[in-house]
């Protein structure tokens, strides 16, 4: 099984790869590749949360 970081740079190289040949300028690419990380940081911090006040509870 593939680690997690290896999976992570799988999938934002395959976003990079979809993006029309116009929009694949180096700001596009950054501000892409800024979403990607601070949504999985988002969600990762929200399912944080949610596991912590769930254990709280058992």
């Amino acid at each position: 099984m593939a680690s997690v970081s290896a999976q992570l740079f799988l999938v934002l190289i395959s976003l990079l790869l979809v993006l029309p040949v116009e929009a694949a300028k180096a700001g596009d690419a950054i501000a892409l590749l800024l979403d990607v990380a601070l949504s999985i940081t988002g969600i990762s911090a929200c399912l944080g949360v949610y596991a912590g006040k769930r254990n709280e509870q058992m």
